[in-house]
């Protein structure tokens, strides 16, 4: 019987997050890194992510930046096959990597939903074909979908309305059920987060304006804050959830309760 360090550690493991430089993803990578993990942090923009490799490394994380954008599917083999030169393994995605467009459902460009549907389905899609090889010659591996609670619930015009990122959301979880099942025999584990409203880039326009009814519809009353998705992150990467497969868990102070 493991203890429970050994139960949320993660010396060894190596991990891959898309969507890396900043918000939710940084800390999805901080937490592994935290927690022992060598971490390849991806995401497109450089002027972003380099500053967070070199904060990275200055932490003493053994850890590298590499360029991908998840839409083109070329790049999501070469950020593997990067991450496999050096390190020799993968064993953690975090499918973090989505962008959102807000606009009134009647209203949203054809185009916005090819785009954001291109990256955050697709994107994701091509991503996980691209590290599954590597996972199910080891015969092991946790990939973790990062959804929304947009994907579980209709959320109210008052607060935001952005079809093709909640018809987005909803398809990341039905496929994490999808590929949960599939490669269980595998040993790859496949869950999804799926995040309230935190004080990221996508949602800070939407916090300021109506942080007010989201606290309000929150049995928690208030907003996520900078730290709290870390620990469900690792927990689904550790040894801890070596027994969870296929679930979807709610990081959104009750909202979904509600």
């Amino acid at each position: 019987m493991k203890s429970i360090p050994e139960l949320f550690s993660l010396d060894g493991r190596v991990a891959i997050v898309t969507g890396a430089s900043r918000g939710l993803g940084k800390e999805a990578a901080e937490g592994l890194a935290e927690a022992g993990a060598k971490v390849v942090l991806a995401a497109r923009r450089e002027q972003w992510l380099t500053p967070t490799a070199q904060e990275f490394e200055q932490r003493g994380f053994d850890a590298f930046a590499h360029l991908c954008d998840i839409a083109i599917a070329e790049q999501t083999q070469a950020l593997v096959a990067a991450a496999l030169a050096r390190y020799g393994r993968v064993d953690i995605l975090v499918n973090n990597a989505g962008i959102s467009w807000g606009a009134p459902f009647e209203e949203m460009p054809v185009d916005a939903w090819r785009r954001v549907l291109e990256t955050n389905v697709i994107g994701t899609q091509q991503m996980t074909r691209a590290v599954l090889p590597a996972m199910r010659q080891q015969g092991y591996g946790k990939i973790i979908n990062i959804a929304s609670v947009m994907g579980l619930i209709g959320m109210s015009r008052e607060i935001l309305e952005a079809s093709s990122y909640t018809a987005s959301k909803g398809a990341l979880i039905a496929l994490t059920r999808e590929l949960a099942v599939n490669y269980a025999s595998y040993g790859i584990r496949v869950n999804a987060l799926a995040p309230g409203f935190f004080p990221t880039r996508l949602s800070a326009g939407v916090v300021e304006q109506e942080g007010d009814l989201i606290k309000a519809i929150t049995p928690l009353g208030r907003i996520g804050e900078t730290g709290e998705m870390k620990g469900a992150v690792v927990f689904l990467a550790a040894p801890a959830s070596d027994y969870i497969t296929g679930q979807i868990i709610a990081v959104d102070g009750g909202m979904t309760a509600a």
